[in-house]
């Protein structure tokens, strides 16, 4: 019986070396995320100065504020249900279906567009009802879309903005209206969730 006691003993010496390794590693992860952690929340506080200076300034205008996207900052997404439309063909009977997802510059522009949404839709189901599926089925054509709904999207804010003239209506003559920069607009881009023609 004399012999079992040492044999009990390396085997808890090693139980408990083992242990030791793991309370250590445990202690090394911990210690690497509180470092991680700190150093997020400095950064974070170091950005958070910059971007409140530039959000004061349009504060005292009663007209519709438009804030600008900051660098560094998640976009806004709003989700716009889907279109079902007869196009604009007129040899045989097509239609679309198209779903979009407008991106704005931050969360009240999205409110104010909800707001707004069923004039929004109906400029945009107008300027689609009036495409042929020639023209959608192209890549400028689904680019001069994206314009087209962004600029519908903008116009019940008081935005105007301004088009490239089709290909073919380049002589077109131009309205001479006032209108603003696409950078200074409220929804900064257009993304198609569905894009059916058939």
């Amino acid at each position: 019986m004399a012999t079992a006691a040492p044999e009990v003993d390396a085997a808890a010496a090693a139980k408990g070396g083992g242990k030791k390794k793991l309370i250590m590693i445990i202690a090394i992860v911990l210690v690497l995320v509180i470092v991680a952690g700190v150093g997020a929340v400095l950064l974070l506080k170091k950005k958070a100065p910059a971007e409140g200076e530039e959000g004061e300034e349009g504060d005292a205008t009663e007209q519709v504020e438009v804030a600008h996207a900051k660098p560094g900052v998640l976009p806004v997404f709003l989700p716009v249900d889907p279109f079902t439309v007869n196009l604009a063909d007129k040899d045989v009977d097509r239609y679309a279906q198209v779903a979009v997802t407008l991106e704005v510059v931050d969360q009240k522009t999205a409110d104010l567009l909800k707001s707004y949404m069923p004039a929004i839709r109906s400029g945009v189901l107008m300027v689609l009802s009036h495409k042929t599926a020639t023209e959608l089925l192209t890549k400028e054509g689904k680019e001069r879309l994206q314009k087209e709904i962004q600029a519908e999207a903008v116009r019940p804010l008081g935005f105007e903005m301004e088009l490239d003239p089709p290909e073919g209506e380049a002589d077109a003559p131009k309205k001479k209206k006032k209108k603003k920069s696409a950078s200074n607009l409220p929804v900064t881009n257009v993304l198609f969730a569905q894009f059916i023609v058939q």
